[in-house]
């Protein structure tokens, strides 16, 4: 079940409070940029990168994800390892609201999201 759009405008505002914050100098957003988006019952946070074969075009590189499970009223934490598949964050697999998802991101203390 996606998450209501009262609840998407509320995470937005925290989104992008995260992002104001940790978003590189905006001189050097041309080479690296922080972006996010929400999808169904899951936010996913992204490096914005220029590609290696064209510069002119820019990827998304997952640096973290959390996904509601409403029932349980838990977000799971994910980051992404080298196979580019999600796994559990296992110092914090399950957090009980987004702020200490993107606190756990922010802090980054076993550098599994930005390495």
């Amino acid at each position: 079940m996606a998450i209501s759009e009262f609840e998407v405008k509320r995470y937005e505002k925290l989104m992008d409070k995260f992002m104001a914050k940790h978003r590189p100098p905006v001189h050097i957003r041309n080479e690296v940029d922080l972006g996010y988006k929400i999808t169904n019952q899951s936010i996913e946070i992204f490096e914005i990168r220029p590609r290696w074969d064209n510069p002119l075009k820019k990827t998304e590189i997952p640096v973290a994800k959390s996904t509601y499970v409403k029932n349980q009223k838990i977000w799971k934490v994910y980051w992404q390892r080298a196979d580019q598949k999600w796994h559990s964050y296992a110092p914090l697999p399950t957090v009980k609201m987004l702020e200490e998802f993107l606190d756990a991101v922010g802090e980054d203390q076993h550098a599994c999201f930005f390495g």
